[in-house]
């Protein structure tokens, strides 16, 4: 569950930024074939980017930090206590996330089915043998077009119908259904992110204005063709996968694009913008490292008997073999503690022991353990990231290190070490 949340939030990310710059730099331009071009690709591009990793062994200016784990508590009066309401809350939170978003997916997916199926019906029902065209009389719309047909309203006035069937021919020359198609399935798994609405709102209009254009190349005046379009304004579209002729929310910004200077083609040139923001967003989302830079600290080796364990960059630093593979943050398969994350706060909780040194000299706070699940599924480069007294750092460190074999996490199928972190917060009440 963890790794599709984090594909859909990463492919949230890149569809915003890609729609940032569309909006910023090529959304007033005439350039109808390249705007459509550009949107398609980043819609492609949105779903394809998240499976990309760029996995790196120097720490890059924007970092994550692996997977963090709940606080553990650990009582000086009552051993082996911890804090599991936290954790119910987290879950219970992620899972009434998930369940929410799975819905929406679900009910724009039957959405979409349902348009499809009545359009068919329509088509079934009304067409004729060799006939290309269909009269309707229950849409409140002068026409559309969709699935390779044009549907016409009956009560239109015999001069209209020539020039709105010139307008849909259009719509079908240039495959603009495939594009709603495509956009309504990525609009369906991105029903919570804005910029897929205003994608899809911004392709009908590119549709519009180049179907447009071509009327008004094929020698339409550009006055006649105006006035036909406030003559159809009619209150609704027939259906949500259609180009319709019609469409209210659009007629002004077509009637504007079409008296509009025509871009030059050094416009194009703008198009470069999507490369450093697209790279911010990969290197911010999709790129790797085992350490943030702020931990980039010097540290002191803990003297644990037969724990090799150290602080802070010793750990990044170490020349041994155990050293040499550096550890993912964030993997497509996370690695998983049998029973869960449950039951490894429970582990933790249950097996730590308060120092009794520590208790006779009143000290307690919180000890922050890093530790890495290996290919195999083992712990090891246990490192103190933020410690408070020798004993309770080597007490986090010896339960850590007692921890029972995971599954091991998989990045492109193959097995991969990853980075985990955990506080461990010793408190005496």
């Amino acid at each position: 569950m963890s790794s599709s949340i984090i594909f859909v939030i990463k492919a949230a990310l890149y569809l915003a930024a890609f729609y940032l710059v569309y909006a910023i730099f090529l959304s007033k331009d005439t350039s109808y074939g390249r705007n459509r071009a550009y949107i398609l690709v980043s819609m492609f591009l949105s779903v394809i980017l998240p499976f990309i990793t760029l996995h790196t062994s120097r720490p890059l200016d924007i970092q994550f930090f692996g997977k963090i784990l709940n606080d553990v508590f650990v009582s000086a009066t009552n051993e082996g206590t911890y804090s599991v309401t936290s954790l119910i809350k987290q879950v219970g939170t992620i899972k009434i996330i998930y369940t929410i978003y799975i819905i929406g997916v679900a009910l724009f997916l039957l959405k979409l089915t349902a348009d499809l199926l009545n359009l068919m019906v329509l088509i079934i029902r009304h067409r004729e043998d060799g006939n290309r065209i269909i009269r309707f009389h229950s849409f409140n719309t002068s026409g559309f077009s969709a699935m390779g047909y044009i549907f016409l309203n009956s009560k239109l006035n015999p001069g209209e119908v020539d020039d709105i069937i010139r307008h849909e021919l259009n719509h079908l020359r240039r495959y603009h259904f495939i594009d709603i198609i495509f956009i309504e399935l990525i609009k369906a798994f991105q029903w919570f992110n804005p910029a897929a609405y205003l994608f899809n709102r911004s392709i009908r209009a590119i549709h519009e204005y180049q179907a447009d254009q071509e009327c008004l190349n094929s020698g339409i005046p550009v006055i006649n063709y105006q006035n036909l379009l406030l003559n159809q304004v009619l209150g609704t579209k027939a259906f949500n996968l259609t180009n319709s002729f019609s469409n209210p929310s659009l007629i002004r910004k077509r009637m504007v694009m079409m008296t509009k200077r025509r871009t030059s083609a050094l416009a194009a040139l703008k198009l470069a913008a999507v490369i450093p923001v697209a790279g911010v967003v990969f290197l911010a989302i999709s790129a790797y490292s085992d350490m943030p830079a702020s931990e980039q600290q010097q540290g002191t080796e803990i003297k644990t008997p037969g724990i090799p364990v150290v602080y802070g960059a010793d750990a990044y630093n170490s020349d041994s073999e155990e050293f040499k593979s550096v550890p993912f943050v964030v993997v497509e398969e996370m690695p998983s503690f049998p029973g869960g994350d449950f039951e490894l706060l429970k582990y933790l909780g249950e097996n730590t022991i308060y120092p009794e040194k520590a208790k006779a000299n009143s000290v307690q706070g919180r000890v922050i353990v890093r530790f890495c699940v290996n290919e195999n599924g083992g712990v090891d480069r246990i490192s103190i990231l933020k410690g408070v007294d020798p004993e309770l750092d080597a007490e986090a460190v010896r339960v850590v290190s007692a921890l029972p074999a995971f599954i091991p996490g998989k990045q492109g199928g193959k097995a991969v070490p990853v980075w985990y972190m955990v506080p461990l917060t010793f408190t005496l009440r």
